[in-house]
């Protein structure tokens, strides 16, 4: 199940409008998607509240940058709109749980300067370093008369961070969000520039939404080929008495199997409210039951079963 979170120290850079608009999107393509608003302000809870039921459904989720819930079953996606000022452990909790996080940066030299420190910390995170947790940037408010897409392009190339596109400041984007809409929810021809700037973004996005099997996807994994044993096969084994018995191969106990943590739907984002819950060792081990043989000088006799037959 792809996690997808919209990060940025700076507040007002357009998180909930892209985390928003990712939903929607998802929702459009007939995913089970999941609006999670980790912002104070939930902001995000409250645009879901003027959506219609009519449009493609987002389910809500309300959480705090203390506790997350357990994604419900059916959900297929996750979005998180994050807050600003976010660092230190709670970045790393979303990072450790995030596929993917898109940043929103206006060009201002206060957003460059707060989005290259929070990448600065991003890339100290072993998943974001290793590419586990991918990094991209998108321009939010960008006046297309000026050189703003271009100059953050380069600022993004210096830091090594994909830079996805621009979306212009235009009131489309606000009208559209107070009535619980997204550009994605209105006629093409009436947002047909807009739509123009969301494509390559979507581009990068797809492969991160919509990947060939879900990292945290149990409905995904595809198990190894069960090994088929011959039925009714005698397996010899001695008892404590040196006397041969038999048991049929298969007949195992379920108890003596290795014990697996099963992955659930939303596993790793569960673990973010419940810890890592405490295992008990296994009680029960097979271990192996020594005989001593019997000997000869014990009574004078060979033992029936180190007879040969015939």
């Amino acid at each position: 199940m792809p996690v997808i979170a919209v990060v940025n120290r700076k507040g007002g850079s357009g998180k909930s409008t892209l985390a928003a608009h990712i939903a929607a999107w998802c929702a459009r393509n007939g995913s089970s998607v999941m609006l999670g608003d980790v912002d104070r302000q939930q902001s995000a809870r409250a645009w879901l509240k003027r959506r219609e039921p009519s449009l493609p459904a987002i389910a809500p989720w309300a959480v705090d940058q203390k506790n997350m819930l357990r994604v419900p079953t059916g959900i297929t996606h996750v979005v998180l709109d994050t807050p600003g000022g976010m660092h230190g452990f709670e970045l790393a909790r979303v990072v450790m749980f995030a596929d993917c996080i898109v940043m929103p940066v206006c060009n201002s030299m206060f957003d460059r300067e707060s989005a290259e420190a929070c990448h600065a910390e991003l890339m100290t995170m072993p998943r974001v370093a290793s590419g586990r947790c991918r990094l991209a940037v998108v321009g939010m408010r960008i006046d297309g008369r000026t050189n703003a897409a271009q100059t953050l392009d380069e600022w993004s190339e210096k830091l090594g961070v994909p830079f996805l596109g621009a979306l212009r400041e235009t009131q489309l984007y606000v009208r559209s969000l107070e009535r619980g809409l997204t550009i994605f929810d209105l006629q093409p021809q009436l947002a047909q520039a807009d739509l123009a700037q969301w494509a390559p973004i979507l581009q990068w996005l797809k492969p991160q939404l919509y990947p060939p099997q879900a990292a945290n996807d149990s409905a995904n994994l595809t198990k190894p080929a069960a090994r088929t044993l011959p039925p009714k096969a005698a397996v010899p084994m001695h008892n404590t008495a040196g006397e041969v018995v038999s048991r049929q191969r298969g007949s195992l106990s379920n108890s003596l199997m290795p014990a697996q943590e099963s992955m659930v739907q939303g596993g790793r984002l569960s673990t973010l409210i419940a810890g890592r819950a405490a295992t008990a060792p296994l009680q029960a081990t097979i271990q192996p039951t020594l005989v001593r043989p019997t000997r000869a000088t014990d009574n004078g006799t060979i033992p029936q079963f180190l007879k040969r037959s015939g």
